[in-house]
């Protein structure tokens, strides 16, 4: 199944809340979130209360489209976590984290994770010197990622930093917005990765 083309902001009301997956838009009154607090469709408003099963399925769905991937990835994700170290849920979402798109939108590069993973397929970031253009790439501790020279005044960056500035970025980051780079100084902990999912009912739905 191909990549979602549809308005993201109908993924948003299907969870009920904002997801952020359109940047600054999010953020201003005319978000449809705000003016349309339900589910799409003509069914929206009277849904019925959801069973154990949609909770669980809804915090996986809810993750899947926070880090825009797919159902096979995350489920491969899910797998890896599952034989890591660690709690489970804990280790899911910091591989997650730890996605070259998902820490391009961190460092404050991107207004959000699909313009991040536009720019790192074209192409304008390098990971400890070399280009890469897998939005998926895992980055480790001590990773060092850079604007190519030919990118560092690209108007959508420079926009998103001089907009975002340091909001976006978290305590697990190193970022020098004057050079274009960042580094990675050490794995995200849960409490420093601030998205709206409760993992352990993912964990619960995986493990039936």
């Amino acid at each position: 199944m191909g990549r979602y083309l549809g308005p993201v902001c109908k993924l948003c009301r299907r969870e009920k809340q904002k997801l952020f997956l359109k940047g600054q838009k999010c953020m201003s009154p005319s978000c449809p979130v705000d003016r349309r607090p339900y589910p799409p469709g003509e069914h929206g408003r009277g849904r019925a209360k959801d069973s154990e099963y949609m909770l669980q399925l809804r915090e996986k769905q809810k993750a899947r489209r926070i880090y825009g991937v797919f159902e096979k990835q995350f489920r491969n994700y899910y797998q890896s976590a599952s034989q890591a170290k660690g709690v489970t849920g804990d280790n899911l979402l910091r591989m997650l984290e730890l996605r070259l798109d998902n820490v391009v939108f961190r460092s404050g590069f991107a207004e959000s994770r699909s313009q991040a993973r536009q720019l790192v397929r074209h192409g304008h970031f390098t990971v400890n010197g070399r280009k890469v253009t897998i939005p998926s790439y895992s980055l480790k501790m001590g990773d060092e990622v850079a604007l190519r020279e030919k990118s560092k005044e690209s108007i959508v960056v420079r926009h998103s930093i001089e907009t975002l500035g340091e909001r976006l970025v978290p305590a697990w980051l190193e970022v020098d917005n004057d050079a274009r780079k960042f580094r990675v100084l050490r794995a995200p902990e849960r409490s420093q990765i601030e998205i709206p999912v409760e993992e352990q009912l993912i964990v619960e739905l995986y493990s039936k």
